[in-house]
């Protein structure tokens, strides 16, 4: 596992590359924990949005088995009327959250942000 300054270096790029950054957190999927945060707006609750997307993907994970689905989850995507958001499976158990202004950029360019970036993470 990365350092604490690694993964927040890593966060920094992420930033400086996602037009519309607002923020992003490397997750623990198992206990919803922030491993690692940065956020351009103070009112963007990035610890609870951790913890509730780690219910989601864990929710996603439930729905696979149940279907008996064998692939992975590579990334999932939520488009909101104003916002971009992404979660992209880094490892087993952790993942990255990446939330952006949708106004100041678009799918591709947010994975395209992201993936240059991930492999600093595992």
């Amino acid at each position: 596992m990365p350092t604490e300054k690694q993964l927040n270096d890593v966060l920094e790029k992420i930033e400086a590359d996602a037009n519309g950054f607002i923020a992003a957190s490397l997750v623990d999927l198992d206990s919803g924990m922030t491993l690692a945060i940065k956020a351009s707006r103070t009112d963007f609750d990035l610890t609870a949005a951790s913890a509730y997307n780690s219910e989601l993907v864990k929710q996603k994970l439930k729905i696979m088995r149940t279907l008996g689905l064998t692939g992975t989850i590579e990334d999932m995507l939520i488009t909101l009327t104003d916002q971009i958001h992404l979660v992209k499976l880094v490892g087993p158990n952790t993942f990255l959250y990446l939330a952006v202004d949708k106004r100041h950029s678009n799918i591709a360019l947010v994975r395209s942000a992201v993936n240059r970036h991930v492999g600093a993470l595992s």
